[in-house]
């Protein structure tokens, strides 16, 4: 195998708050590893500060990672890329996913099958992928929430963690009276405020909320889950299947994301390491290409849950990826082998 990398950016359709910040571009580092018979997987990393990687990052340890793929020279020994991926970089989860992403992509193609069949999946227990409104002024929110609703997205999830945030759920409900409504909250709350919060929350038919507090407090996590009018999804303190013991008894939902995982073998880890704890299970993504959600895409059978619109919050994707018609995950339509990710 031979393999190569390289940085894109693309240009989000809005400006994207969360309680931490904003952001107007999503920076990619983009994989592509190519066997003799002319295979290409290709995957992506989606970094986030928040967890300690830049596009710079990742590009700095890409070559040692590619190293490995080149040395194991074997696509389809999977399990031996990934461990060999984590010994030389244990740190940069999303640069380890991006060749995760690639190798599997590349080994589906090689028995020219999608990648959810090679995995054993059912493609019809598929869902709905939430479309995210970030934080803005309320005219702003109305205006992007009616345009998701007129694009038939019929799941939500809106980013709070604001001294307004009363005004601004109302105002989302109000453009979309018939819409499922997530919350996000990005650790924006004290244990006590959330509490509070999710009170008044219940109030507007939301489905759940999402890491209502800081993830560094786990103690605060298990104080709201106690008294919580709404279930509670873990995201920012759910990193790896390590981390699902210490969440099981804080939350019902366990929120991975490929870009906090390390890679797709992980991921599947925490996916059972969650059902054998009793939690649902989400997957949620950062703005980020087809390049890359595309996999995780394939991860649907196994979701009770799906927030990845990454891709969908993009101005212009230089990647096409599983269909996602009105957010319906369509894994049945995913007619092309590997993960589905193509340049355009």
């Amino acid at each position: 195998m031979n393999t190569e990398f390289e940085r894109r950016e693309f240009e989000l359709e809005y400006p994207f708050t969360i309680s931490r910040g904003t952001q107007e571009t999503a920076a990619a580092v983009v994989v592509r590893v190519h066997d003799d018979d002319g295979n290409t997987g290709v995957g992506a990393a989606g970094p986030s500060a928040h967890y300690g990687e830049t596009a710079g990052t990742v590009e700095a340890v890409m070559p040692d990672l590619l190293d490995v793929v080149e040395r194991v020279d074997d696509p389809e020994n999977l399990a031996r890329i990934e461990a060999g991926l984590k010994q030389v970089v244990y740190d940069n989860p999303s640069a380890r996913t991006a060749v995760s992403i690639a190798c599997h992509d590349l080994a589906a193609k090689r028995v020219d099958r999608p990648l959810y069949e090679y995995w054993g999946l059912d493609p019809a227990n598929s869902l709905e992928t939430s479309y995210t409104i970030g934080i803005d002024d309320a005219e702003t929110m109305r205006e992007k929430t009616r345009t998701a609703v007129d694009r038939g997205y019929g799941t939500l999830k809106v980013k709070l963690g604001t001294d307004r945030d009363e005004e601004l759920l109302a105002t989302v409900r109000d453009a979309a009276p018939d819409a499922t409504i997530r919350v996000d909250a990005n650790e924006a709350w004290s244990p006590r405020e959330a509490v509070n919060n999710i009170e008044w929350v219940a109030d507007y038919g939301v489905e759940f909320v999402e890491q209502p507090v800081a993830a560094e407090n786990p103690e605060g996590l298990q104080f709201v889950y106690e008294r919580s009018a709404l279930p509670i999804a873990a995201d920012e303190s759910c990193i790896t299947a390590s981390d699902v013991p210490r969440i099981a008894d804080k939350c019902d939902i366990a929120n991975l994301k490929l870009m906090k995982t390390g890679g797709l073998r992980e991921a599947k880890r925490l996916i059972h390491a969650a059902r054998a704890h009793g939690l649902d299970v989400m997957c949620g993504c950062m703005a980020e290409s087809n390049a890359s959600i595309a996999a995780a895409a394939h991860l649907a059978p196994l979701l009770d849950y799906a927030d990845l619109d990454g891709s969908l919050l993009l101005a212009d994707d230089a990647f096409d990826g599983v269909p996602m018609p009105a957010g319906h995950i369509d894994l049945e339509s995913a007619d092309r082998p590997g993960t589905g990710a193509r340049e355009t």
